[in-house]
């Protein structure tokens, strides 16, 4: 019993040491990175005007949808700081696994609004078929090279700014790299008009837009609704962690396993495990060493019960 309880005191206590650690140095990378995402919502609202006049005045559909879009990157990349800040703040005895989710539910409202952008842009597109308009094709190819050259620029910012490590900010810059390739099309759609008078293009352009940002509003709705929802990740096999837990000396059976996502990166991992004979204790740290080498886990709760005693199981 001393053993186990001197076991998970030094684990609380190492947890504690990582923790103190990683805080410092995500509160010096995200205040740099968020003055490049500040930079990014100022270009990017800039932008968002200056297609608006562009579309009004050539009647481009497409660059009307671009600027909408431009103006839900401003906003994707505002409630990617906001998020950021909140999963900055240390546990407290309210939120004892702290406020890291933040960033994930930040997430989840970047992809709804990419999904509604979408649809939204499909219903333009299929009005404006039946209805169309002449197009300048000119004003709508000066001013989406411009745009392009800006989605770039705010595309990079949200990438330095730690998009590779976060799901918040990934979401934030594919919102960047989408409006970026809806730059492209416009352009094409502008080249086409001009020199074929191939107005419909505007619409087809419109729609290829749209479907790319309902694809990765999806995905990103998906994957942070599965965290939330604390389902299995996906590099975890409960039956194969099972078994791998039962190979370890002295365990006779492991139920009860739950494993889930914190956030995108710090994995949980719960279970009861009952020893082959009362007089075979189980190394606890064998078990962890394990789970942490192999399957990520570096937080674990194990309740050992002794052979013979009834363990209760109400899942897995």
């Amino acid at each position: 019993m001393s053993g186990n309880h001197s076991t998970s005191r030094n684990h609380l206590n190492n947890h504690s040491h990582n923790h103190s650690h990683s805080h410092s140095h995500s509160h010096s990378h995200g205040h740099s990175g968020n003055g490049k995402l500040t930079v990014a919502v100022l270009i990017n609202i800039l932008l968002t005007v200056v297609q608006i006049i562009g579309g009004v005045l050539s009647g481009s559909l497409s660059l009307i949808a671009d600027a909408l879009h431009n103006l839900s990157d401003a906003g994707a990349i505002l409630i990617a700081i906001f998020a950021r800040k909140i999963s900055a703040k240390q546990a407290d005895e309210k939120m004892t696994f702290g406020y890291q989710r933040a960033e994930i539910i930040g997430t989840l409202i970047n992809s709804i609004t990419l999904i509604i952008v979408g649809l939204y842009l499909i219903y333009e597109a299929i009005s404006k078929y039946f209805s169309p308009t002449e197009i300048d094709g000119w004003i709508v190819i000066y001013i989406a090279t411009i745009a392009l050259v800006i989605d770039i620029a705010t595309a990079i910012l949200t990438y330095m700014s730690g998009a590779k490590s976060s799901m918040n900010l990934r979401a934030a810059f594919i919102h960047n790299v989408s409006d970026a390739l809806a730059s492209v099309a416009v352009i094409i759609a502008g080249v086409l008009i001009i020199f074929y008078q191939w107005y419909v293009v505007d619409v087809i352009a419109t729609i290829l837009i749209s479907i790319y940002v309902l694809y990765h509003g999806g995905l990103l709705a998906l994957e942070s609704i599965k965290i939330l929802m604390q389902a299995v990740p996906e590099a975890c096999e409960i039956s194969e962690l099972k078994a791998d837990i039962e190979l370890i000396k002295g365990v006779s059976a492991a139920i009860d396993i739950h494993v889930w996502q914190l956030d995108e990166h710090k994995l949980f991992l719960e279970c009861k495990v009952e020893s082959v004979t009362n007089n075979v204790s189980i190394d606890l740290a064998e078990i962890k060493t394990m789970l942490a080498s192999k399957y990520g886990i570096k937080h674990s709760t194990i309740e050992v019960n002794q052979s013979g005693k009834a363990i209760e199981s109400s899942c897995y």
